[in-house]
This record gives C-alpha cells, sequence and structure tokens, in this order.
C-alpha cells in the first residue's frame, strides 16, 4: 500500500492549529487552484463527522465522502468511505514543539483502483501530486494560523 508523508511546522501553538483545522471552511481553503471544492455536508469537526464534497478539477468532478475519527486537540483522521481512490486514509497530527511552535504530521495511506481511473488518480494523487498539495497546504495553514491569531 503507497504511503505518502509530509511535515512542517506553524509558529502557533497546537489549540490554534487544530481550530484552523476544525474550521468548516478550512477544505476550500486548502485546496489550491486549480481545484474547486463544493461542500454537500462538512459539520463541526468532531468524532463520527462525515465530509460530504465534491473535488472540481476543471470541468472533471471528484465526489468524496470521508469520515474523521481519533478527533483530538492533536489531529483526527479522515477515512475515505466513498471517493475516486480504492482506499484512502490521512492522519493529520499536531505535536507541540514549545509553546509557539506546532510540527504538523500529515500521513496518507491510500490505494489506487485498477484500469483508466487508476492512471487518472495516479496523475493527481500519485507522490508529485500530493507534494504539490500539501506544499500548499503548508503555506496555507501557516498563513491561515497567523492571521486567525493576528485578529484574535
Amino acid at each position: 500500500m503507497p504511503q505518502f508523508n509530509y511535515e512542517f511546522t506553524v509558529a502557533a501553538p497546537v489549540a490554534a492549529v487544530a481550530a484552523f483545522h476544525g474550521s468548516t471552511d478550512v477544505l476550500k481553503k486548502l485546496s489550491p487552484p486549480p481545484m474547486f471544492v463544493q461542500i454537500h455536508g462538512f459539520g463541526e469537526m468532531e468524532e463520527g463527522m462525515i465530509a460530504d464534497f465534491t473535488l472540481w478539477l476543471g470541468p472533471i468532478p471528484l465526489r468524496w465522502q470521508a469520515e474523521h475519527s481519533n478527533v483530538s486537540q492533536n489531529g483526527f483522521t479522515d477515512t475515505q468511505i466513498k471517493g475516486p481512490l480504492r482506499s484512502w486514509q490521512h492522519t493529520h497530527s499536531f505535536v507541540a514543539e514549545g509553546p509557539q511552535q506546532t510540527r504538523v504530521r500529515e500521513h496518507i495511506d491510500y490505494t489506487h483502483p485498477s484500469g483508466l481511473k487508476g492512471i487518472f488518480t495516479r496523475l493527481l494523487f500519485g507522490k508529485p501530486g500530493l507534494l504539490f498539495l500539501f506544499s500548499y497546504r503548508k503555506r496555507v495553514t501557516q498563513k491561515g494560523v497567523a492571521h486567525m491569531l493576528a485578529v484574535a
């Protein structure tokens, strides 16, 4: 099973990083152009919450449903219930490296479907695509948390 790991730091306490990731519009913020996210259902971050959305890649819709588990201030896991991949489990971990610094660890276990759909998902969700996605998410998270703290 392929895995993807990515880590970065945020100059903020764990509680601020968790609050940013728990906001109901976070998925839209964390999706880079040319992706567009259409939310069908996305509640407050809590155990068992189902995120239901369509990820648009230009004119191509990818409907996705993911269940959230292991929800705490130190992170959460989202597991694909329905979506473009055969399987997808993404664990977000927030680890304090000091009172004003948090290490964000992203770990994904995933498998691609077979056939043409698998070729498509390998282009989007293979290691190069995931590296692009999480490099973008790193910048958005760092800036978003800093902005959230500045206006608080």
